[in-house]
């Protein structure tokens, strides 16, 4: 009995494996149809997210070969999944067409420099991609609450920031803008879930254990910025990120309405035959080092 059990149930995940191959082939052909995608109804989080990753490789195509600009900025409370949806955005792409730029606090030099300076040298050349890990929109958030720029300083940045993105966004970059806005209950379950687990408590730095002690005043200079800065030409894109795994659903598939691209599914390759025998001789294996097989 306990024999039929376990056949049946490998037979089963045999099926499932062949329907899940079968569905992730269709999306290369799919993708390219006249009508919006609409998942299915019991939609399975990891088929979609396949879809929209095979979606991204077409566009990453798409801006390689057209030559575009694209910078997406990701901003957001403190755990509200920013990196999750960066992550799960640059797994699948080529690192030489999407990167991922966070820049860390800076240095001496650079707080002597015009405050969009640091962050030009990262902004997308032809056939780029950049993701922004936070942006120049820290002097709107931490460093207003925090008290790291002068008074004089944020209000020349809510003047001068639609200026500068007005600016890039006539030299053809692509500026698309994130904020993950997540509720005060799930934010700190999440704040919590860092602390307890060892694998994600890096990611609690000394600075986001101080700004808990400012909630409503980042909620205070979150309303301010997005007044200031929030135009037709750059627009803010609110992503609900309560539920982290639709949230990264929501935010993918709306970055891909962003920038126009037709459909990249790629040509079939044909595959040389390998060398054949030339009369080389491998080195003895016991000449090299392995590693311990442990597992």
């Amino acid at each position: 009995m306990a024999t039929k059990k376990r056949r049946a149930k490998a037979e089963s995940e045999v099926l499932a494996d062949a329907r899940e191959r079968e569905q992730l082939e269709q999306y290369w052909h799919l993708a390219g149809r006249a009508k919006p995608h609409k998942p299915p109804r019991n939609y399975k989080y990891v088929e979609e997210l396949a879809h929209l990753q095979v979606e991204l490789i077409k566009l990453q195509e798409w801006v390689r070969l057209k030559g575009l600009k694209v910078a997406v900025i990701f901003e957001g409370r403190d755990a509200a999944g920013k990196g999750g949806v960066i992550k799960r955005i640059a797994e699948c792409l080529n690192p030489r067409i999407c990167r991922i730029a966070a820049l860390s606090t800076p240095t001496e030099r650079e707080r002597g420099q015009w405050y969009f300076q640091r962050y030009a040298p990262h902004l997308p050349a032809q056939g780029e991609i950049v993701l922004f890990d936070r942006s120049w929109y820290n002097r709107a958030g931490v460093e207003r609450v925090m008290g790291f720029c002068t008074d004089a300083e944020y209000e020349e940045f809510l003047r001068s920031c639609p200026q500068f993105e007005e600016m890039l966004v006539r030299s053809g970059i692509y500026l698309v803008k994130y904020w993950f806005s997540v509720n005060d209950e799930e934010q700190e379950r999440r704040f919590q879930e860092r602390i307890r687990n060892p694998t994600k408590r890096w990611k609690l730095s000394p600075m986001d254990i101080e700004s808990r002690k400012h909630w409503s005043e980042y909620s205070r200079a979150k309303d301010r910025m997005f007044a200031a800065t929030d135009s037709k030409k750059s627009p803010w894109w609110v992503v609900n990120a309560d539920n982290k795994k639709k949230a990264r659903l929501n935010c993918i598939a709306h970055l891909l309405h962003q920038v126009p691209y037709e459909n990249m599914t790629p040509v079939e390759i044909e595959v040389p035959p390998r060398q054949g025998d030339i009369g080389y001789k491998r080195p003895k294996m016991s000449s090299q080092r392995f590693v311990d097989s442990i597992y």
